[in-house]
């Protein structure tokens, strides 16, 4: 059982198709499937079942999912500890919050540990993000979440050994045009919003989730694009958007967007790394005090 055989099993794992697995890792699909196959010959079990949909672990290949991280991890930290690469925090975020919050985490990590650099990536994919602090790509990554058990916001979680602490409440606003027929209305229910258009970001946005969470069917989604295109779509009259209050401030204190008086729940911002009992331990440790010292 060779490392690269782990690091193409745990990528075939993750995209679930050797096409896509082979993309990930810069190599021909005919390469992927091989090593696959030489890692099943060695075990002497199969590790996938393959359909024309893509790769399904089997009860083996599940068994081996959680070794084949471990190793993986322990081998970048062996790496790195021989090597004597400077110590670096790899921080996923989705890029809606990446340049408001990652900022103060990264000045936080600098204040308690100077030299210590941090590695972000940012991406439009929560799922990649979990995906990444599950195999040991990413230390831990910033995403949104409701105050809940991990997922609770609508969006999937992928299998493996998660843990999080909120770092602090995202406050969210719905907006509008300021002559909306709403606009100047007090106490406002989610029942009043019936038959009004709601602008929504493509499916698996956390602003999605929360505006579902928040008002059912009582309105009508219209997708419209990312943040400033909602932004820009609500201000013109198409309709409402439910977005977070540091996107729309400015906005509302300019006149050119109008905050409705309805109750929205504050998003959690939340700060998700891997459990258990890996080399890198002590590096989420200084996360999670770093980022959220008031929680300990």
């Amino acid at each position: 059982m060779e490392m690269r055989q782990l690091r193409t099993f745990e990528a075939v794992l993750r995209h679930g198709t050797v096409t896509d697995a082979a993309v990930a890792l810069g190599l021909a699909p005919s390469s992927v499937s091989e090593q696959v196959r030489s890692l099943e010959r060695s075990l002497g079990v199969d590790l996938f079942v393959r359909r024309p949909g893509g790769m399904r672990p089997t009860a083996a290949g599940e068994r081996l999912r959680g070794w084949a991280r471990r190793l993986l991890a322990d081998a970048e930290a062996a790496r790195r500890d021989v090597a004597a690469v400077p110590e670096t925090v790899r921080l996923g975020a989705l890029e809606t919050i990446a340049a408001t919050y990652v900022p103060r985490v990264a000045a936080r990590l600098a204040a308690e540990r100077p030299g210590l650099d941090v590695a972000l990536t940012s991406s439009v994919s929560r799922a990649a993000l979990l995906d990444g602090v599950l195999d040991g790509s990413l230390d831990a990554a910033l995403v949104l979440d409701s105050g809940g058990p991990l997922g609770e916001l609508g969006y999937p979680v992928p299998s493996g050994a998660l843990e999080h602490v909120d770092v602090e409440p995202v406050p969210l606003a719905l907006v509008a045009a300021p002559g909306h027929r709403l606009a100047a209305a007090a106490g406002l229910e989610p029942v009043d919003l019936r038959g009004e258009r709601l602008l929504v970001n493509v499916p698996g946005c956390s602003f999605r989730y929360a505006g579902e969470r928040l008002l059912g069917e009582v309105v009508e989604r219209v997708e419209a694009g990312g943040v400033p295109v909602l932004r820009s779509w609500a201000a013109q009259g198409l309709g409402l958007a439910l977005l977070p209050e540091f996107a729309v401030s400015d906005d509302i204190a300019a006149g050119t967007l109008a905050r409705l008086d309805l109750d929205v729940p504050a998003l959690a911002l939340r700060l998700v790394f891997r459990a258990g009992s890996d080399a890198d331990d002590d590096l989420r440790a200084l996360l999670y005090a770093v980022v959220a010292p008031d929680t300990l």
